[in-house]
């Protein structure tokens, strides 16, 4: 019980808390993206293009509009739109570990770098980290 409650409050205090890394923070491995591109082909390309520049009826993933719509949100925010809405024809059929390998890849294709880690795929640690379109100096 105990460990239950420390457990709630910690996630509460992640949650109170400002993002306070970005996708420029090397957040996801090479090799996660690597898992991921197969897995996006499989169950995104069929409306967002393999190129990920979306389709007639499918935003794209990639590129200026893409950033645009997601720049000073979280990769949660992100993460939680793709685990509950697609893949379109069967929302929410994807494990945690499957969307989190697709956003990695997603990343990869947005030429944020890759780092030592991979993306977790807990919503409470993604909403930790920032999407900015352009890297800001520190």
């Amino acid at each position: 019980m105990k460990i239950a409650i420390a457990a709630a409050v910690f996630i509460a205090l992640l949650s109170a808390q400002e993002p306070s890394r970005s996708v420029w923070d090397g957040v996801y491995t090479q090799a996660q993206a690597d898992r991921g591109r197969p897995l996006y082909n499989q169950h995104c390309a069929s409306c967002h293009s393999d190129t990920l520049m979306g389709g007639e009826m499918s935003p794209p993933l990639t590129g200026g509009e893409f950033l645009s719509n997601w720049n000073g949100l979280t990769l949660g925010d992100l993460f939680e739109r793709i685990r509950t809405t697609m893949p379109q024809n069967d929302a929410g059929k994807l494990s945690r570990e499957v969307n989190a390998a697709i956003t990695a890849y997603i990343l990869s294709v947005n030429k944020f770098p890759a780092g030592k880690t991979e993306l977790p795929h807990a919503t409470e640690f993604l909403k930790q980290i920032r999407i900015d379109g352009e890297k800001k100096s520190r």
